[in-house]
């Protein structure tokens, strides 16, 4: 297997070079004159600074574009002592609304934010909403965001181009029900460092492995070309999962890599994204595992329909296959349910294969990361960065 997924294995010379030419992306994205050409936008959030934990009142917040669509409401208060009290819903977001118009897909928004408002009993109240949008924005403000390019699972017609913040507040007027003020669109990632930011004052970075990958941190004003002034900082959205999309990485991309793109929403899109996240990550392993059938080097030989359809063969699947105790345990329950009758070896070697793509995801992910806390440590001139990341995402929380 080893000798199979040998392009997969990637040495350490390799994991350098990748940091190398991501920094460089950085740099391009960065730079006035190389920045629409550039894969990685390094995207301008207008948010300056991380909570200093001060902070309170009684807020809601939207969280659309990772594994679910979440609304919350967040109070905080500082009575004796800093307390952070949360209720959360999730809403279903079906597949035709995703890939349906946008003004249906907002419609739907709206009216589950609208739901949720009733169960808190707060439908009077004009309570100030946050929105989490975890796609790449063009910002020059904190409360607009333009959507450049749907990504994972989303493509909701006559939305791109247009400011999801006036889509979403003309949804909200049309229904009538309910007043609310959306004082600022941010991507996930910066919600993650600033969540994690008002515990911990060092964190600078915000780190998502989910559904998607994406990561941002604090940059200095005199290295961002594409927003006025030099003092202080802002927060940058790198958008890395489009690392790659000018052909950067073609040297590390495999034939199962090309597969899964050749068979996504977004061809020749977010390819970095491609090889690491979690909506992924189950594809390429099933990809691996039919070729390998197919050459009869698994299962006898023997391929069945479910292993051949798209999707059967999920992330979470991956991950309980992974997990040390019951995890060859795992493997045959899962194999059995696709139709395969695997022995003993084809456990273990599906569950090396699962090892293989997820630790391929992990040190790519290291990589990147790699090429943001170099670049901190050279912006504060220190020989030795102490800094902290914040992370998030159901990949990172659920696999073992």
């Amino acid at each position: 297997i080893d000798k199979y997924l040998y392009a997969m294995r990637l040495s350490d010379e390799t994991l350098l070079d990748v940091m190398a030419r991501f920094r460089r992306e950085m740099k391009n994205g960065l730079s006035r004159d190389f920045n629409p050409t550039a894969a990685v936008k390094m995207l301008p959030t207008f948010v300056r600074s991380i909570p200093d934990g001060s902070e309170k009142g009684d807020f809601i917040a939207l969280d659309l574009g990772g594994s679910y669509f979440r609304i919350l409401r967040v109070k905080v208060s500082h009575e004796k002592k800093q307390t952070v009290q949360m209720e959360s819903e999730i809403y279903n977001t079906p597949e035709d609304i995703m890939h349906g118009s946008g003004t249906r897909l907002f419609d739907h928004v709206a009216e589950c934010l609208g739901d949720f408002m009733e169960k808190q009993q707060i439908k009077d109240k004009k309570l100030p909403v946050g929105f989490t949008f975890s796609f790449p924005c063009r910002q020059s403000k904190l409360d607009e965001g333009f959507l450049i390019t749907w990504t994972k699972r989303f493509k909701a017609s006559g939305v791109e181009g247009a400011d999801v913040v006036r889509l979403l507040n003309k949804a909200i007027k049309k229904r009538g029900d309910y007043d609310a003020d959306i004082m600022a669109v941010v991507n996930d990632t910066v919600g993650t460092m600033m969540t994690c930011g008002f515990d911990d004052q060092r964190c600078e970075v915000g780190l998502i492995i989910g559904t998607g990958t994406n990561a941002c941190y604090m940059e200095e004003m005199r290295h961002i070309d594409l927003v006025e002034g030099d003092e202080g900082r802002m927060c940058i959205n790198t958008e890395w999962g489009a690392f790659g999309d000018d052909g950067s990485l073609e040297d590390i991309r495999t034939e199962f890599d090309r597969e899964i793109d050749r068979g996504s929403l977004n061809p020749g899109k977010q390819l970095f994204e491609k090889m690491v996240s979690g909506l992924y990550m189950g594809e390429l392993v099933r990809l691996i595992l039919v070729k390998m059938a197919k050459e009869g080097l698994l299962f006898e030989g023997r391929i069945t329909p479910e292993l051949l359809t798209k999707g059967k063969f999920e992330t979470k699947h991956v991950s309980a296959i992974e997990k040390s105790k019951e995890g060859l345990n795992k493997a045959k329950e899962i194999l059995t349910r696709l139709g395969v009758e695997p022995s003993h070896e084809d456990c273990i070697a599906v569950q090396h294969v699962c090892t293989i793509v997820s630790f391929r995801s992990a040190n790519l992910v290291a990589s990147t990361l790699g090429a943001i806390l170099n670049q901190l440590r050279d912006n504060k001139g220190v020989g030795r960065l102490r800094t902290t990341v914040g992370v998030d995402g159901s990949l990172y929380k659920m696999h073992p």
